[in-house]
């Protein structure tokens, strides 16, 4: 309990974990059961008890963002890295209008950038450096889950559906948010949506290590993202019109 309100930056080393270890696939584990558990959950609720899933959710997320940083604050911690700008950030308050006011343009957003970006933020956790016993930690890994969740749940019970017509909008959309993300990094030296530099432990440092710039990261991936997540959109679909066909 020593440092369960330590940062990154007040942390000595030593404490933390290290990718793809025991104490991370645990965490891995978790997100896989949690998932399922309210996917099946979903299904079994009527509109009203849907409704108030969606809400609760959209409360947990927002709450837990909230009281990190009162904490950080009343400790002494908080800095301007810690504010919601990265996407999973900004991703946060969309799923909490979702919540209230669904919208197409928004269903695909999360389907295709806050599904697959809060589970690679899982994979190559930027918070490794914390013990288990740590409030950024926990909130780390519980926001993250709930950021997958949320998504995932309600494109398997058919609510979210994913269009790929639609993803060229997501991406400008994204696109449009990385502007002032980006002026925001070179006033105050932060680093949101990773912008700025590598972070290390994620994928871009490769792209940084063996083609001289992280930012080719962006063009090589987003296309393969893009493919990935348009085929189980594809497969909805089609599924979608047998049904209705039926």
């Amino acid at each position: 309990m020593k440092y369960f309100f330590a940062t990154q930056e007040t942390i000595p080393p030593g404490y933390g974990f290290t990718h793809f270890d025991g104490e991370h696939f645990l965490w891995l584990a978790a997100l896989v059961v949690l998932v399922a558990a309210n996917t099946l959950l979903y299904r079994k609720l009527d509109a009203k008890g849907r409704q108030r899933w969606r809400r609760i959710v959209a409360v947990l997320v927002v709450g837990g963002e909230v009281l990190r940083d009162i904490c950080m604050i009343v400790c002494g911690t908080f800095m301007a890295k810690y504010l919601p700008f990265h996407l999973c950030g900004i991703n946060i308050f969309l799923i909490a209008y979702h919540a209230w006011k669904p919208t197409k343009l928004l269903d695909n957003f999360l389907y295709l950038i806050c599904i697959p970006g809060a589970a690679l933020a899982m994979l190559f956790s930027t918070w490794s450096m914390l013990p288990p016993l740590n409030f950024v930690y926990l909130h780390s890994f519980l926001l993250h889950i709930l950021l997958v969740m949320y998504p995932f749940v309600l494109t398997a019970a058919g609510e979210i559906r994913p269009q790929p017509r639609e993803f060229p909008k997501c991406i400008l959309l994204l696109a449009a948010m990385a502007v002032p993300v980006s002026i925001f990094n070179k006033f105050y030296g932060t680093n949101f949506m990773f912008l700025a530099y590598p972070e290390p432990g994620t994928p871009l440092v490769w792209f940084e290590e063996h083609m001289g710039s992280y930012l080719w990261g962006f063009p090589v991936l987003i296309p393969i993202f893009l493919g990935l997540m348009s085929i189980p959109a594809w497969l909805l679909s089609k599924r979608r019109e047998k049904e209705m066909a039926a």
